[in-house]
């Protein structure tokens, strides 16, 4: 009688190729949700930029934006007017809802002088940084 070697790998190929098609078919909505609107955020020699995505906001109303020590919240609900009857949708991937997203920033800024602008879409802030106090040199007297 040959023994024939058990041979696991087949078994690892199906649980990957089960995995990628339940990663595929993740609804978007629930990624959304979960991770809130993404967020680029970039510095300049005085200024930190972040630019958010945020399709849908119809009224200044319906967003927040918060600087709390060093640390950036934007929150806010995107409605959506119902343009079909629901038993005529056959797909739906817009995300509608409340959303929350906060994020560390990068330099220390003067909350007070923060400005943002909603325009196509993108959410903009621009926060102007903190210059950090200079040093001042102490002079020391040798005798």
């Amino acid at each position: 009688m040959a023994l024939i070697p058990y041979d696991n790998f087949p078994r690892l190929d199906n649980l990957r190729r089960e995995l990628d098609r339940f990663i595929s078919e993740f609804p978007r909505h629930m990624t959304q949700e979960l991770m809130g609107p993404r967020i680029d955020v970039y510095e300049t020699e005085n200024e930190v930029v972040a630019s958010c995505e945020i399709p849908g906001i119809e009224k200044r109303e319906d967003i927040n934006v918060y600087i709390d020590d060093d640390v950036l919240t934007i929150s806010g609900t995107i409605n959506r007017v119902q343009e079909v009857k629901e038993e005529q949708v056959h797909r739906r991937e817009r995300y509608q809802g409340h959303f929350r997203r906060s994020i560390k920033l990068p330099a220390q800024v003067q909350e007070e002088g923060a400005r943002a602008s909603y325009k196509n879409g993108v959410l903009e802030v621009r926060m102007t940084k903190l210059q950090p106090e200079k040093r001042r040199g102490i002079d020391v007297e040798f005798h």
